[in-house]
């Protein structure tokens, strides 16, 4: 999908040890630095329970992407919430809705963003997919993290067979209404990558977009069918200057072709272009890669 990463395929996960970043995808803040107290605004209205993970995901993506896996981020986070004027009973109870509800919270987080009435996100399918997909005879497509359907419906519409998942319930059934008014069928599964079987020489195109990449070079590669292609589209390191982008989603220079590197590559580049989550220009990666035949 979209940034995804949209957070998710995804979720963010804090378990009483450590923190387990999955997939954090980029989210409709990013068009502008926020402080905390922008957050505190911004949130004022929500649930208990929502208002603390929002709270909690603003920190955690404000971290350098480095940082967003150590091993003492419960310990760092509870000091950061007595310093912004909690109790300690309160930071206890923050931190234990992120530990126990994240999953859920995520869910419901994403399923907002992407069947909003008024999207801060591109409704129309990603331009470099569009690109890489030209001429190239469909056959079976897989759209990792598909969130509201915008880049499998137009799959879907160019005649591929097309597959894509996102734990976002919502934003499934929405891609799977839009196309049925649009007459096209998808296949769709409601989980994230975590549970996804993605086969082997399965797929002749594979989209990542704006839903990580990073950890799954070795099942993507082995998913591809000879001479599939893997589009990947993300974040590069300098848009995460002072924007609090999931590091999931956030690639350093010439890092995609490296991941992938038994797939050929076909296009790979770090513009400054118009990102699909943020709606704004900032750096991006996108890769294409093919799996020799």
């Amino acid at each position: 999908m979209n940034p995804r990463r949209r957070v998710f395929s995804a979720c963010i996960l804090l378990s009483s040890i450590t923190l387990l970043v999955l997939v954090v995808r980029s989210t409709s803040v990013l068009s502008q630095a926020v402080t905390a107290d922008d957050v505190e605004k911004t949130i004022a209205a929500l649930p208990p329970d929502q208002r603390a993970y929002e709270r909690f995901r603003y920190w955690m993506v404000s971290l350098p992407p480095q940082e967003q896996q150590s091993s003492n981020l419960q310990t760092r986070y509870r000091e950061y919430l007595k310093g912004r004027g909690f109790t300690e009973a309160d930071a206890d109870a923050q931190v234990k809705i992120v530990e126990v509800q994240s999953q859920r919270l995520e869910v419901e987080r994403w399923n907002r963003i992407l069947t909003a009435d008024k999207p801060a996100f591109n409704t129309r399918p990603n331009e470099f997919l569009v690109e890489m997909a030209k001429g190239r005879k469909p056959g079976m497509a897989l759209d990792v993290g598909m969130g509201q359907g915008r880049n499998a419906i137009w799959l879907a519409q160019q005649g591929w067979d097309v597959t894509g998942f996102d734990p976002a319930d919502k934003a499934v059934a929405l891609a799977q209404e839009t196309a049925k008014k649009l007459g096209v069928r998808l296949n769709t599964e409601i989980k994230g990558e975590e549970q996804f079987d993605f086969g082997e020489r399965r797929w002749d195109l594979i989209l990542v977009s704006y839903a990580g990449g990073r950890e799954m070079p070795a099942t993507l590669e082995k998913a591809l069918k000879p001479g599939g292609v893997l589009i990947i589209e993300g974040f590069h390191r300098d848009a995460a200057n002072g924007r609090p982008i999931g590091g999931a989603v956030v690639f350093d220079t010439g890092e995609l072709p490296k991941l992938y590197d038994a797939l050929r590559v076909v296009r790979y580049e770090e513009p400054i272009a118009m990102a699909d989550f943020g709606q704004m220009k900032m750096r991006l990666v996108r890769y294409c890669g093919e799996r020799p035949e």
